[in-house]
Formats: C-alpha cells, structure tokens, sequence
C-alpha cells in the first residue's frame, strides 16, 4: 500500500452517508481473515450496502451506479466524498485496508473519526477536512455531472472543485504529510532518522 501522494486530480464518487460506520465499511466478518491482500479487503469495502445477501448487486447504492461502479485502479474515481462523521464506530484497521484496497486515494469530509482518521493516513489514504458548506458544493457539482473533478494538492493543502474554481485550505499533521509525500511508513521513517537511510529534514511546525 505504500505510494507516493502528491497532487491527486479525478472524479469523485459520491458517499453521501453520515456517520458511515466502521462495520459498513467493512463487515465484522472479515475481520477474522489473515491475508493482507489489497483485493480482498477492497472487494470487502462497503459490501452489505453494494449487495444483496445472494451476492447481487444493489443498483440504487452509488458505488453500483454506471457513473461510479468502475473502482479507482481502473483509472477513475481516487477521490471518496463522504457524510460527516466519517468512520465512526469501532477502531478497526481493516475499515482504512478496504478503501486504500480499494484504490481510493483521499477521502473528503467535514468531519472524521479520530483513530479512522489516523489509520487512513496509516494506509497512505489522505483523509481531508473541509468546511460542511464545501463538502455540499462538492456533492451539488458531482450529482450535476458525475465527470466532475476534484483536485487535492498535498504540497500546499488545497483541495479545488474544478467545476467551479472554488478552492479551500486543509490541515494536515507535517510528519505525516513529508511520510505520504515520500512514501514512508513510520518504521521508513525511523530508519532514515537512525542513519540507516539518508536523514530526513527536520520537521518544523505542525499539529
């Protein structure tokens, strides 16, 4: 899961659901699995909501509607804009496995669970923060035309409707910024401050 993240420019898919739990993110039931395997956990994302209990797609949920069923490693649909409170609910690591197995690259949102927050950013998945009124733009510009596009910009924490040009500012913690921005996990990163690796720079403000 480990990948660079710099400036991500796609289409969005739309989640408007508030206080997406941890367990619709990914059912208890997969929990007990051993693998590590991106595919499964990203087949596992959203999956009581996607299908029936036979296995058959939901075609009123938004993840099976034409516009959005193609999943991001296909080359479209990096970006999740989501309800508030996202990722509320249990800790479990495996909700943050799923959507990055799922090839999503930041999630938006007015607002996250704390530990669902840490464990996306943990898994290399940028979860934004924006004002609630920005998040409703996004979702008013994305059910206006599906092919809209959202641009996120790490290096200088912005993130752009280019519908419309409206751009807001988001926070981000500096060491996991430089760790997304150079595709570093915490051990990486221990390593080139030991003298391992070259050293990384000193880290300067910040949360």
């Amino acid at each position: 899961m480990k990948q660079k993240l710099d400036q991500i420019t796609s289409t969005c898919i739309p989640i408007a659901i508030d206080n997406c739990n941890t367990d619709l993110i990914i059912p208890a039931r997969y929990l007990s699995s051993t693998t590590r395997d991106p595919k499964f956990f990203g087949d596992a994302f959203m999956h009581d909501l996607r299908y029936t209990t036979d296995g058959q797609p939901i075609k009123d949920f938004v993840m099976n509607q034409t516009e959005y069923k193609e999943a991001p490693h296909e080359g479209v649909h990096e970006i999740i804009v989501a309800g508030e409170n996202w990722g509320s609910g249990s800790s479990r690591e495996h909700a943050a496995w799923a959507i990055a197995g799922y090839g999503v690259r930041v999630v938006i949102s007015s607002s996250f669970a704390d530990i669902h927050r840490n464990n996306l950013l943990n898994c290399f998945v940028l979860p934004v923060v924006v004002s609630p009124a920005f998040q409703q733009e996004l979702f008013a510009s994305i059910s206006a035309d599906p092919q809209t596009q959202v641009r996120v910009d790490l290096p200088t924490q912005t993130v752009t409707n280019l519908a419309t040009g409206k751009a807001e500012h988001f926070d981000i913690n500096n060491y996991k910024k430089y760790c997304l921005m150079n595709g570093l996990d915490d051990i990486d990163f221990l390593l080139k401050n030991i003298g391992t690796l070259p050293p990384a720079p000193p880290l300067q403000g910040g949360e």
